[in-house]
C-alpha cells in the first residue's frame, strides 16, 4: 500500500494548510479537514515520482466553509456540515 505524504496549501493564504500523511490519494473536487475548517481541493501536483511505497503531493485547496469552524475532530477525519 503506497503512501502519500501531501503538502496543502490554501490559496490566499490565510491559513497555514499542513502536510499530511494520507493513504488514499487526494483527488480535485475531494473536501478534506485541517483543524476546525473544511477545505476542497482545487489542483494536485505530483511533487517526484512515486518510489517504492511513498509518494509525494503538493495539493491547492480553498475554504469551503468560511465563516465558520467545525468542532474539532477526534479522530482528524474529514466531517460534514
Amino acid at each position: 500500500m503506497i503512501t502519500y505524504k501531501v503538502s496543502y496549501v490554501v490559496i490566499g493564504g490565510e491559513h497555514p494548510g499542513a502536510i499530511v500523511n494520507e493513504i488514499e490519494r487526494p483527488v480535485v473536487g475531494g473536501r478534506i479537514q485541517i483543524g476546525r475548517n473544511m477545505f476542497e481541493i482545487v489542483e494536485i501536483h505530483e511533487v517526484m515520482p512515486p518510489r517504492g511505497d511513498f509518494a509525494f503531493l503538493h495539493a491547492t485547496v480553498r475554504l469551503v466553509n468560511e465563516g465558520t469552524e467545525l468542532p474539532e475532530a477526534d479522530t482528524g477525519s474529514p466531517t460534514t456540515a
